[in-house]
């Protein structure tokens, strides 16, 4: 396997800081910590830069807070040069793991994303009878730092370039640890609850360590499972066959290799059926012929249309703001065949203020 060294050089280089510090104020000009370190730009990236470069850096503490999609989720938000670091990190070894990946993960990667994966799934739908869908429990709670930095440092050779990951997640250690449950595995002793464990939703490289996590999964699925449907995004993933007991005996394959990441399946979410009573993934259903929002999807952007419409109504928002979330929401439901329900709930809107 090829390693890679030398790495640190190409991450500490100041066009590649200022290219990072480009990516991480990308449609957040607005916030005061993005246009303080703007005001100053040169000599912040050049203190960044010495900091990597005598190995002096610390990232900062994380500001936290909850939101709710479906379930309540924390997500953990680093200083604003943190992500610059973050981001010229990813810059110069996302690289290095894209090379490796399947095809068919679609999280984290360029030219990738939701929609074609739907695309994607629905294809496999339309040339197999059943599915099995499968959602990793308390998936970035319960991603081990020991098991991932192994991974990443059978890649990369550098050791400045090890020490800033470790660093990062060093930073991030404890930060889920009121989300997690603890899973028990095979051999556990009582330290195997001391292990640090989670990567904060909200990092860059969060996203990005995550889907490689799981990309010994995928190389499993398709080498040794030779499962040719087969699809994923971030932890919730997708193996279709003809023959259902084929994917039951998949489904415990598929949980063994988990156990070996300390990963564990949520059993209640991970089901087999057939692909024509429809597939609920990525906030659409599924069908071989055809796609609709799901009914918990449809609620919230509602009920989000109704509270934005009276925020600008009161002039709480401006009319740019409101438009920007309605487009976005336009943007998702033209994915599925939505025709009239967005005519419906576009004429339904009136905008004039009092």
């Amino acid at each position: 396997m090829k390693t890679y060294r030398h790495l640190h050089e190409q991450i500490s280089d100041f066009a590649n800081l200022y290219l990072a510090f480009r990516k991480a104020r990308k449609g957040k000009r607005h916030k005061a910590e993005v246009a303080d370190f703007e005001y100053n730009l040169e000599a912040n990236l050049f203190q960044l830069q010495a900091e990597l470069r005598d190995d002096s850096y610390r990232p900062g503490p994380y500001h936290n807070f909850y939101v709710r999609e479906r379930k309540l989720r924390l997500i953990s938000a680093s200083p604003f040069r943190d992500r610059v670091v973050h981001h010229a990190l990813c810059r110069v070894i996302d690289p290095i793991f894209e090379a490796r990946f399947i095809h068919d993960t679609y999280a984290c990667r360029v030219g990738k994303g939701t929609h074609k994966a739907v695309d994607q799934a629905q294809h496999f739908a339309r040339g197999h009878a059943f599915v099995l869908q499968c959602d990793v429990h308390q998936f970035f709670p319960a991603i081990d730092h020991g098991i991932l930095y192994d991974k990443l440092a059978k890649r990369i050779a550098d050791p400045q370039t090890l020490q800033l990951i470790a660093r990062i997640l060093e930073s991030g250690a404890g930060v889920l640890s009121p989300m997690y449950t603890m899973e028990w595995f095979d051999g556990d002793d009582l330290l195997a609850a001391l292990r640090p464990r989670g990567l904060p939703v909200g990092n860059l490289t969060s996203q990005t360590w995550a889907n490689f996590y799981l990309d010994s999964l995928d190389q499993f699925v398709k080498r040794e499972l030779k499962c040719r449907g087969y699809l994923r995004y971030c932890d919730d993933f997708l193996l279709f066959h003809n023959d259902k007991s084929v994917l039951h005996g998949w489904k415990e394959a598929v949980s063994e290799h988990l156990g070996g990441l300390r990963l564990a399946l949520n059993w209640r979410r991970s089901v087999v059926y057939p692909t024509e009573t429809g597939i609920p993934f990525l906030g659409y259903r599924l069908f071989p012929d055809h796609r609709r929002l799901l009914a918990a999807n449809l609620r919230t952007a509602r009920q989000r249309l109704r509270h934005n419409r009276a925020a600008y109504l009161a002039g709480h928002i401006s009319l740019a703001k409101f438009r920007e979330s309605l487009v976005s929401w336009i943007a998702h439901a033209s994915h599925a065949d939505t025709w009239r329900l967005r005519r419906k709930m576009l004429s339904d809107i009136v905008l004039t203020r009092r």
